[in-house]
């Protein structure tokens, strides 16, 4: 045997010992690092199902006036397996628990006495936006920021901004849209007559309801609270 060769086998034979010596604890090490890969997958896939079937709900015209009246707080009570939590009075809720958009629309109308449209966005849009702030520094003393939602995610942009009733007397300035989010500021005036929604509706001819930043920012409060994962 050639000095190589006998080099190769000794080196072969040292392998193969090392082999039987600690095969085992390779082939366990290997093992646990694909099941904390899975893991690893797990969480990340549970997270994507938490943002995905997690809601905010928004209902429009509800305790307005003397009509479509009803009690959001009831309401929350009696859907508690959803983890529903009533924000207000008009019709805003967050669900925490895993449900399906179709089950909770129905579940929802169900418990109104009166139809009405029900808008209902991913968490994670609502979380992103407060975190996002589009409006942050705009509003002030006299300016409020608003959040208006579409029923349906507007399928053409007009320019931007948009002043009403003028650019010089503004009121109302849609500023940004945000998936079905229409973001706008409002100029609180002496005998002021608009309102974000009324602009929003004839601007995108679809059914909207508005809420102010304010609430958005406890709606992303109570879903961070929730859970880790956003």
């Amino acid at each position: 045997m050639t000095a190589a060769c006998h080099d190769a086998a000794k080196a072969g034979s040292l392998l193969g010992f090392f082999w039987r010596q600690f095969g085992d604890d390779f082939r366990n090490l290997s093992k646990r690092s694909l099941l904390n890969q899975e893991k690893i997958c797990y969480r990340k896939a549970s997270s994507i199902v938490f943002l995905r079937m997690r809601w905010v709900v928004f209902l429009r015209a509800v305790n307005v006036g003397s009509a479509n009246r009803c009690q959001p707080a009831l309401i929350a009570k009696e859907l508690a397996k959803f983890g529903v939590v009533n924000i207000g009075a008009v019709g805003t809720f967050v669900v925490r628990e895993d449900v399906t958009e179709l089950v909770l629309r129905a579940a929802i109308a169900k418990k109104l006495p009166f139809k009405c449209e029900i808008m209902i966005c991913p968490a994670k849009e609502i979380v992103d936006l407060a975190k996002e702030n589009p409006l942050k520094g705009e509003a002030g003393n006299d300016i409020d920021a608003h959040v208006t939602i579409l029923a349906k995610r507007p399928t053409k942009l007009p320019k931007l901004p948009i002043y009403a009733p003028s650019k010089d007397k503004w009121e109302i300035r849609i500023s940004r849209v945000v998936e079905t989010a229409v973001l706008s500021l409002r100029r609180r005036i002496e005998n002021g007559r608009l309102y974000p929604n009324q602009i929003v509706e004839k601007l995108f001819s679809t059914p909207a309801t508005t809420r102010t930043w304010n609430t958005i920012e406890k709606v992303a409060k109570i879903l961070r609270e929730n859970s880790k994962e956003i």
